[in-house]
């Protein structure tokens, strides 16, 4: 009997315990984890304690979606991209050139800036530390405060196409931010910037990143190009997308004027096919001062026979046409431009593609500046400076970076311009540039003469006799041009390649077999010896040598500028001195001596082939 009983409550008294640890289990689980419970026992839960748990449960799910936006907040501010956009701010002065003050730096700081002004041409680290919002002051003319404009809303809208290539990124952002600064919200549409293909990573995933997170109209779009296209293929790609009614095309290192917009768009509101261009003002690359020439005085575009864009003073026959259009004595009219720079310009857009927006096969960069001047003037268009409208731009002393397969892209280009549009005067070109006469990367025209026929232009003896009149043609007006060259030697006058832009002493030089730029010179109707940019005057001297001196050429007639030429002799009217070789050499300076008629050093003819 024991050992029965025993067994018998053994079991009761296990199946007891049993029964008391589930009951303890039961009682010390955590309401959040009723899910476990078996649906019976859910079911026996009061109605109001099963709404409860569905509120904290919607509660937990709140409160995790809270969460995971702060996290992805948190993400977003602790990126790297964001860190470093932190630390460009922090670097940033308050105030620092200001007003468009120039700065110099100091110490350490300036030994970076120095160092990479060397590779650039532009001082990075004094940019980096400019607000991007910095103020260049107002140069306008006072007049310009009382031009009467349209109301934004109803001015043609802008797209600003923006075109940059391993641009330092503190002065691309800067370009942008004046831009919306300046230009009036409702005319500004939009800003494109056209990534041509960059490298520097920080005009990547960091630039998206402070577009995205710190400018939030919207008006900003990057266009990125997979390949490098060059300066004017990336610029179709921009216009190709753009939307505004107007095309307004700046340079990546640009800071604009106040008010510089709406002059140009209410222009183009009048005059559809006038391209119109601001003043370009001077910002330093490496103090980034902000210089104007005053706000009366301003330059058009003009051009050199080589095929290079020139700076040229606004001449008393433009000055008079202004005149005569102003209605009104306070008004600021346009100023006819030859040519333009090409950096900076707005267009009608639909004007830009009727009219043939760019010459699709021209590589890299240069030229199409030239291209697009002659083609609109020819075409019926007008070339104006608008002077209530100003922008500063960086100027580099060098290119900091190659352009397509390391060609000469400007001087390839050049020659696809004059081929199609400068008619005969391009022997005059080919003088200058005698290594892009037969250059096989010229390619075919065709397409861009058929262009010229389809618009019905003008011939380029038109351009230069109603637009350009003040450009010195050397066969034009003149009673001898070519090679000046010693009658009993083989020596010819010859610039020696040094600046025309600047006074310098005339050379002497062995004659090419060919007729060369350095050594064409023109006996002008006016009886002035001169090259395209200079005029052959001497040296004042008590004393010899009396060198031959090349300096700018004077708009009047300049008796010190005067020559004689009769019996073979170059006789100075001022000092009635005659241009002698005698005892001269390769490399010397030209010089003049008393004239002597049975001198054979002073026996010169004037001749082309």
């Amino acid at each position: 009997m024991l050992p029965r009983f025993r067994s018998f409550y053994g079991k009761v008294i296990i199946f007891i315990l049993v029964a008391l640890c589930f009951v303890l289990y039961l009682k010390v689980q955590p309401a959040t984890e009723d899910y476990l419970l078996p649906s019976k026992l859910q079911a026996g839960r009061p109605p109001a304690y099963r709404t409860h748990e569905r509120e904290r449960e919607r509660e937990r799910s709140h409160d995790k979606y809270v969460d995971d936006a702060e996290n992805e907040i948190r993400a977003a501010t602790q990126s790297p991209y964001e860190y470093s956009i932190q630390l460009d701010l922090q670097k940033q002065q308050s105030g620092l050139g200001d007003d468009g003050a120039a700065v110099h730096l100091a110490g350490a700081a300036k030994t970076r800036g120095d160092k990479i002004y060397k590779k650039i041409a532009l001082n990075e680290e004094l940019s980096e530390q400019l607000s991007y919002n910095r103020t260049v002051g107002d140069h306008r003319n006072p007049l310009c405060l009382q031009q009467q404009y349209d109301d934004p809303s109803t001015l043609p809208t802008a797209s600003v196409v923006i075109i940059f290539y391993n641009e330092p990124y503190s002065v691309l952002v800067r370009t942008v931010h004046s831009t919306l600064n300046t230009c009036h919200h409702q005319a500004l549409k939009e800003i494109i910037l056209v990534d041509d293909g960059s490298d520097n990573a920080e005009l990547g995933g960091k630039l998206d990143h402070y577009v995205r997170t710190r400018i939030h109209n919207g008006k900003v779009t990057i266009l990125r190009l997979k390949n490098r296209l060059g300066l004017i293929r990336a610029r179709l790609a921009g216009a190709r997308i753009a939307t505004g009614d107007v095309l307004i095309f700046l340079d990546a290192h640009c800071e604009a004027n106040v008010g510089w917009c709406e002059p140009l768009l209410q222009r183009i509101k009048e005059s559809r096919t006038s391209v119109l261009v601001p003043i370009i003002d001077v910002i330093d690359a490496n103090d980034f001062q902000y210089s104007t020439n005053g706000y009366k005085s301003f330059q058009v575009g003009g051009f050199q026979w080589n095929g290079h864009f020139d700076w040229v003073n606004l001449p008393d026959r433009e000055k008079k046409r202004q005149s005569r259009e102003c209605k009104h004595p306070r008004e600021i009219c346009p100023a006819y431009s030859p040519t333009m720079a090409g950096g900076l310009f707005a267009m009608d857009r639909r004007y830009f593609w009727e009219v043939g927006s760019y010459d699709e096969q021209m590589d890299g960069w240069g030229g199409e500046n030239l291209e697009m001047s002659f083609r609109i003037w020819q075409c019926g268009g007008t070339i104006e400076t608008i002077p209530c409208s100003r922008v500063g731009h960086i100027f580099r002393d060098f290119h900091p970076y190659k352009f397509p397969n390391d060609r000469d892209t400007h001087g390839i280009n050049t020659a696809r311009m004059a081929l199609v549009w400068m008619d005969e005067y391009i022997n005059i070109f080919f003088l200058n540039r005698p290594d892009l006469k037969f250059h096989p990367d010229i390619g075919d025209v065709t397409h861009r003469v058929m262009l010229r026929k389809k618009l019905r232009c003008k011939n380029f003896d038109w351009y230069l006799k109603n637009i350009y009149p003040e450009k010195f043609v050397p066969n034009k007006n003149v009673n001898a041009w070519g090679k000046v060259k010693s009658v009993n030697g083989n020596l010819c006058l010859d610039d020696l390649l040094q600046n025309n832009e600047k006074p310098f002493n005339l050379g002497l030089y062995p004659c090419g077999k060919v007729l060369q730029k350095s050594q064409l010179f023109s006996f002008t109707d006016k009886r002035v010896l001169r090259n395209e940019l200079s005029c052959a005057t001497v040296q004042h001297s008590t004393t010899p040598p009396h060198r031959v001196v090349m300096v700018p050429c004077m708009d009047n007639d300049d008796y010190n500028e005067q020559w004689k030429y009769q019996n073979h002799q170059l006789i100075h009217s001022n000092t009635g001195m005659c241009l002698d070789y005698s005892g001269q050499k390769s490399m010397d300076d030209a010089q003049v001596a008393p004239c002597s008629l049975s001198s054979e050093t002073q026996r010169w003819a004037i001749e082309h082939d």
